[in-house]
């Protein structure tokens, strides 16, 4: 039997160039896809057009178009590479129940990150606290949302969990109540205590007026009277209007004779 070596020849370097170009293509559209869905990702997170976008729904818009954008690179790359579309959409069609069964997790976190978006229980940069963690916003993802905490660590929460949980977000008003309580002892005079903390808060420079100071005797303990103080102030001074007053209350009771019960514990002992 004689072989001809010239068609087995030709026949491979037409396989070699053909198969070569679709792979060759394949590889610059990935190169180049990639960079694109890069560079939208930066577009949509820098652009001035966008700006009047919340940065909640940005944030979703990047992860969302990011999943779209890779998962039509890949279809295109399959055909270039000559998968026939009729059996590669058949075969993603027999894998989307395999998928979706495997993924319910998934699909329930972007439901939730759906959910997020639609009714705002909060947005990116807000300060909040669900599902057993605390923290500012800082991004919303299409399964995912990051908190950051006070002590710079990266929380992130499946957005199926936040939006079963109860969230508390601090954040969402212009202005919070900060709530005091204070021991005093059992002698000091109640108008006296009242008139040092009243005086205390209102002097605070970031303590609102309105609404209206509150200063109360609140409960008769064991050791001591408790009275309860309440002020107002812009949700951004909470800490300070807190921590400042809570100083300088001790300052005024020690400057004005206010003392403040400790528990004491007496041991008898009994001779033998």
């Amino acid at each position: 039997m004689n072989i001809d070596f010239d068609k087995i020849a030709n026949y491979l370097v037409e396989l070699a160039t053909t198969t070569g170009l679709k792979l060759l293509g394949a590889i610059v559209l990935v190169i180049a896809g990639m960079k694109a869905i890069k560079w939208l990702r930066k577009w949509i997170r820098t652009s001035e057009k966008l700006n009047k976008i919340d940065d909640s729904l940005r944030s979703f818009m990047i992860s969302f178009s990011s999943v779209v954008l890779y998962i039509v690179l890949f279809i295109t790359v399959a055909v270039i590479l000559g998968i026939p579309t009729t059996s590669f959409i058949t075969m993603l069609a027999s894998c989307g129940v395999a998928i979706g069964l495997a993924l319910q997790g998934s699909l329930s976190n972007f439901a939730g990150g759906i959910m997020i978006l639609i009714f705002k229980p909060f947005k990116v940069g807000d300060y909040i606290e669900a599902a057993g963690e605390s923290g500012t916003v800082t991004e919303i993802s299409v399964v995912y949302t990051e908190l950051l905490t006070v002590d710079n660590k990266k929380i992130t929460i499946p957005n199926g969990t936040i939006t079963n949980s109860v969230i508390e977000n601090y954040s969402a008003e212009k202005i919070r109540r900060v709530d005091f309580e204070f021991n005093t002892a059992y002698d000091c005079d109640i108008e006296k205590v009242k008139r040092i903390i009243t005086e205390v808060l209102e002097s605070h420079p970031k303590a609102l007026k309105n609404p209206e100071i509150f200063v109360r005797l609140s409960a008769h303990n064991e050791s001591a009277l408790t009275y309860t103080a309440r002020v107002w102030c812009k949700t951004g001074d909470y800490w300070d209007v807190n921590f400042d007053i809570i100083e300088s209350v001790k300052k005024a009771f020690d400057e004005n004779g206010i003392t403040i019960p400790f528990s004491t514990v007496t041991v008898l002992s009994a001779d033998k």
